[in-house]
């Protein structure tokens, strides 16, 4: 498989040859993947569609493991163009394409999001987490002392110390198909379990029990997987001024007179601190483009330059 860097000139050049005169099944650009995405890939589909006068992009919120799997199925006008994603495409997902013959693709890193928790702007309480708060109130299992694990026992976040507020914990975050849930778990849970001297000690002698007792999330109804819209987080935090949402920075900028940032580590997200690399929980994103549908499909060559 070929992946090239995004120029004009690249994505037009390393097309894959179309069948002589074979017409487009459709007229309009096709995107899925990443809902941290969405945004960015919503607002240049208008703009594409305001400088051409051609139909909108439809721009699906599949999540980024589920736009993998649709980008992945197959070339020709059934099959999506694009897909975003907020996380590199994994190795399994490089050989899907392969096997369906989708094996010219240009990867787009269009910059870097903060993995943003926030809360109501009417919550009283100054939120400030460590990573290691984090992961004890989130994982499915804790340390017990003993060598071995308990189910996660913290109930409220006062449970998980005595200076955070007594009140229930409930996180709404993003389900396992999500790019977001995939970050969150390597920059935030990770890094939160290995403040852990008995879970650090673990990663030297057992890193794939390591790997299994800090990535899982809790299940027991505290941590809820609320599908890949995260707009419906931003409404379930307004309406309930205690509980607690995990999304892309670009959620918490749009809503930011309903939300307010949960500090991590004493830094907040913002423009400044994601972009210079103090916020600690950031990670790159990305677009992905199907280089034989340059041709094929109307659109993708204007959408680039859009």
């Amino acid at each position: 498989m070929r992946m090239t860097a995004l120029t004009v000139a690249a994505l037009m050049g390393t097309a894959t040859a179309i069948a002589t005169g074979q017409a487009a099944a459709r007229d309009q650009i096709q995107i899925v993947g990443s809902s941290t995405v969405f945004p960015y890939t919503q607002a240049v589909a208008e703009e594409y569609a305001n400088k051409t006068g051609k139909s909108s992009p439809v721009v699906e919120s599949t999540g980024t493991g589920g736009g993998m799997k649709i980008f992945c199925q197959g070339i020709g006008p059934d099959h999506a163009d694009i897909t975003g994603a907020s996380r590199a495409m994994k190795e399994s997902e490089w050989k899907l394409c392969n096997d369906n013959g989708v094996t010219d693709i240009t990867e787009v890193l269009i910059g870097y999001d903060g993995l943003s928790i926030a809360v109501s702007r009417s919550s009283a309480f100054d939120w400030d987490l460590t990573e290691e708060q984090i992961y004890k109130a989130l994982a499915a299992e804790l340390p017990d002392g003993k060598g071995g694990f308990v189910a996660n026992p913290n109930r409220t976040w006062s449970d998980v110390e005595s200076s955070l507020p007594d009140i229930k914990i409930e996180v709404f975050g993003p389900p396992p198909t999500s790019g977001t849930r995939d970050a969150f778990v390597e920059l935030t849970m990770h890094d939160g379990c290995n403040a852990v001297p008995a879970m650090k000690a673990l990663k030297a002698t057992d890193s794939d029990l390591w790997e299994e007792k800090c990535s899982r999330m809790r299940q027991d109804g505290l941590f809820i997987e609320a599908g890949e819209n995260d707009n419906l987080i931003v409404q379930r935090l307004i309406a309930n001024d205690a509980a607690v949402g995990i999304f892309g920075y670009s959620f918490l900028y749009e809503n930011s007179d309903k939300l307010k940032a949960v500090k991590v580590e004493g830094v907040e997200p913002k423009f400044e601190t994601i972009a210079d690399g103090s916020y600690d929980i950031s990670r790159p994103i990305f677009v992905y483009f199907k280089n034989a549908h340059v041709g094929l499909v109307p659109g993708p060559q204007a959408f680039v330059e859009a």
